[in-house]
C-alpha cells in the first residue's frame, strides 16, 4: 500500500484505459456491494487496465474504514482519495478527476442507483468517436415530490441556463481523457459539474435509464443541498435572476407612476382626496420584499465572485491510499 499527501502527478507509467470515480458520503452499507460490481464491470471493458477512484469527501460513518479493507482484494484496483472533511459531491468528483489517469473517466454515485452496466454501451459509444456519452433519466423510482423537483429544476435549465440539457438531467457519464484535463483546469467553484460537461460542447451521446430507488443507506442530499444546486446552476450558466430582477424593478417603478398619475388626476379632477392607509402600508411592504429579494440575488453573484478572487482551493487531500495490486 502506498500513502501520498497530495494527489499524484504523472509517474510516466502508461496509462490506465479506464477509470471510476466514485464520491463517497456516508456510504458504509452500500460499499461492499458497489466495489464488486464496479470492478467485475470495468474488467469487462478493459480486462486490467482500469483504477477505482473513491473519493471519502468527509464522511463521519466507516465508509473509509470499509474501503481500506475493499482495497486488499486484488481483483478491485481501489485507489483512495481521503479529503479533509466534507466539501460537497461535486468538489469530491472534481478531485477524483484531478486523481484520474484513464483515458476514459466514467462518474457514478456509491449506492447503485444508476446501473454500472451502461459503462459498457457508453464505452463502445466513446470507441466510437463520441467524446461524452450520458445516462439521462428518462424515470424515477423515487418519491412523487423529490421526481417533480427534479423535473421542475431540469425544465427550468434548458428555458433559462443550458439550452438543449437533457431533459430529465444526468449525474452519470463517460467522458474522454480531452474532456478530463479541461474540467480540471477549468476548476470553477459552485459549478454543477454536469452542467459544465455539457456546456464545453464536445460531441456527446445519449443513453436513456430509470433511475432505480436507494436500497441500502439514507440520501444526504438534503433540501439546502438541492437548493444551493438551484442557484448554482443559474448563477454559473444564466442572467436570467438579473433580467427578472431588473424586469421587476421597471414593472414595480412603471405601476408607481401609474398609479401616482391616477391620484393627481382624481385630485385635479374631482377633489378627491388622497386616502389608502392599507394601500399604502402594502405597496411599502410589497416593495420592500422585492428589493430584499433583489439583494439577495445580486448577493449570490458577487458572492460567488468573492469565492472566486479568493483562489481557495475547492477540496483539500489529506491523503491518496494508492492501490498494491496497480
Amino acid at each position: 500500500m502506498t500513502v501520498s499527501s497530495s494527489l499524484p502527478g504523472e509517474s510516466g507509467a502508461p496509462r490506465p484505459a479506464l477509470s471510476i470515480v466514485v464520491p463517497v458520503y456516508y456510504n458504509e452499507e452500500s460499499l461492499p456491494e458497489t466495489v464488486p460490481t464496479l470492478a467485475a464491470m470495468a474488467r469487462g471493458i478493459a480486462g486490467e487496465s482500469f483504477e477505482l477512484i473513491f473519493v471519502d469527501d468527509g464522511s463521519r460513518d466507516r465508509s473509509y474504514e470499509v474501503l481500506l479493507s475493499l482495497q486488499a482484494a486484488p481483483q478491485h484496483r481501489v485507489r483512495i482519495v481521503k479529503l479533509t472533511r466534507n466539501f460537497g459531491s461535486m468538489a469530491a468528483i472534481q478531485a477524483g478527476l484531478a486523481a484520474s489517469r484513464g483515458q476514459m473517466v466514467g462518474m457514478i454515485s456509491a449506492d447503485l442507483q444508476d446501473p454500472p452496466e451502461l459503462f459498457v454501451d457508453m464505452a463502445a459509444k466513446l470507441r466510437e468517436g463520441a467524446k461524452c456519452a450520458f445516462a439521462v433519466r428518462a424515470d424515477r423510482e423515487e418519491g412523487f415530490l423529490k421526481t417533480r423537483f427534479a423535473n421542475l429544476y431540469y425544465s427550468l435549465l434548458r428555458r433559462y441556463a443550458l439550452p438543449g440539457y437533457p431533459a430529465g438531467g444526468f449525474d452519470f457519464c463517460l467522458i474522454d481523457r480531452q474532456v478530463v484535463d479541461e474540467l480540471v483546469r477549468i476548476n470553477e467553484k459552485n459549478a454543477h459539474l454536469m452542467n459544465l460537461i455539457f456546456w464545453l460542447g464536445y460531441p456527446s451521446v445519449w443513453l436513456s435509464y430509470t433511475r432505480r430507488a436507494r436500497k441500502k443507506g439514507r440520501s444526504r442530499w438534503t433540501l439546502a443541498k438541492k437548493l444551493k444546486l438551484f442557484a448554482d446552476s443559474f448563477v454559473a450558466f444564466s442572467f436570467a435572476p438579473i433580467r427578472a430582477v431588473s424586469a421587476a424593478g421597471f414593472l414595480l417603478a412603471l405601476l408607481a407612476v401609474i398609479y401616482g398619475a391616477f391620484q393627481v388626476y382624481l385630485r385635479m379632477s374631482h377633489g378627491t382626496p388622497v386616502q389608502g392607509f392599507t394601500t399604502i402600508v402594502t405597496l411599502i411592504a410589497l416593495t420592500s420584499g422585492i428589493q430584499m429579494m433583489m439583494l439577495g440575488i445580486l448577493g449570490e453573484y458577487l458572492w460567488r465572485t468573492l469565492d472566486a478572487a479568493r483562489s481557495r482551493p475547492q477540496f483539500v487531500v489529506e491523503r491518496v491510499i494508492e492501490s498494491p495490486h496497480a
